[in-house]
């Protein structure tokens, strides 16, 4: 080898080795059957205080939610993220800045699109780069997926791939069918909402809203006809119930139902004393959702949302941990 193409063979390595340890080391902290157990934590007016209901131990994988821009496509600063997400990844746990939300606000629209999506994307990826987040889940939903989205979604992809982050999506079988096949593959995971089924908006439709089936019909959806690796999905568990007729509560926390109503834990519905009903899912059916889950190899668990859980020998997410282990 000649001394200058040693030269430019040693630069080549240099530059390799930089890349290495600039590269952000990704946590695989993973069940003993090799799956997530993924949660969302809705906190952004006090994240001391979201954090502070979370059981780290029994997580893999954390969804901060939600970091929206304002109209202007901001993102404010938050000091105390970095402390936060240094704490969980301590128990290799990733974490991740989850954008939209089931009432995204409308203007998100307008700022996925056109010449405001490019600024947009670069606040995103900069402020999850800022704050040490290990990728982006976007949680679009309803309005927000328009004809923008793919083009949004690709542009972000790209994006993050540069910063070695993830990227991951909050989809439910009914608004899939407005993604193409070639978007839904960009995504490292899809976190299916395998739940609201129905619910307080459809009263004339009292029932179950996260019935076993409809967590198995959902990942078939996306497995089977849309393709996508078993390996990429995890299912979504709700901590919560919706109330149907006479006096029952629109929606009620896991925690708050098992502490009204003494037993509730092994059930999924109860009936109130005025013909009323409330459907949710008990610890046997989160159960039965994780049997179904390994059984057929998925990612994992995604739950909505952790500070809905009980804190004791009923809690849920310490359900999934122990049938997963």
């Amino acid at each position: 080898m000649t001394r200058k193409l040693f030269h430019t063979a040693s630069i080549i390595i240099v530059c390799f080795l930089m890349a290495l340890c600039h590269k952000r080391s990704i946590p695989h902290n993973t069940s003993a059957n090799n799956q997530r157990i993924l949660g969302y934590l809705s906190g952004s007016r006090n994240w001391q205080k979201a954090f502070s209901f979370v059981d780290l131990t029994n997580l893999t994988d954390l969804n901060l939610a939600f970091f929206n821009p304002d109209s202007n496509g901001i993102l404010p600063p938050n000091t105390d993220l970095s402390k936060l997400i240094a704490t969980a990844h301590q128990k290799n746990i990733r974490v991740y800045m989850s954008i939209g939300g089931g009432n995204g606000p409308a203007y998100l629209k307008d700022l996925i699109a056109g010449t405001k999506r490019t600024p947009l994307i670069n606040t995103i990826v900069n402020f999850a780069v800022t704050n040490h987040f290990d990728g982006v889940d976007v949680d679009l939903e309803n309005d927000l997926i328009t004809d923008q989205y793919a083009g949004f979604v690709a542009e972000l992809s790209a994006a993050l791939k540069t910063k070695h982050l993830l990227m991951t999506a909050a989809l439910a079988s009914w608004n899939a069918d407005l993604i193409k096949d070639e978007t839904l593959r960009l995504y490292d995971f899809i976190n299916i909402m395998s739940y609201d089924k129905t619910g307080p908006w459809n009263l004339n439709k009292p029932g179950p809203h996260s019935p076993l089936s409809m967590a198995q019909d959902d990942f078939a959806y996306f497995n089977t006809k849309r393709s996508i690796p078993a390996n990429r999905l995890l299912v979504g568990l709700p901590f919560y119930g919706y109330g149907f007729g006479g006096k029952a509560p629109e929606s009620l926390p896991y925690k708050e139902i098992i502490a009204r109503y003494p037993g509730a834990e092994n059930k999924d519905e109860i009936e109130l004393a005025d013909g009323g009903h409330l459907y949710y899912n008990g610890i046997p059916t989160i159960r039965q959702k994780c049997a179904f889950a390994k059984a057929n190899k998925a990612a994992g668990l995604m739950i909505w949302e952790l500070q809905q859980d009980s804190q004791d020998e009923n809690s849920l997410l310490k359900t999934i941990a122990k049938a997963l282990n």
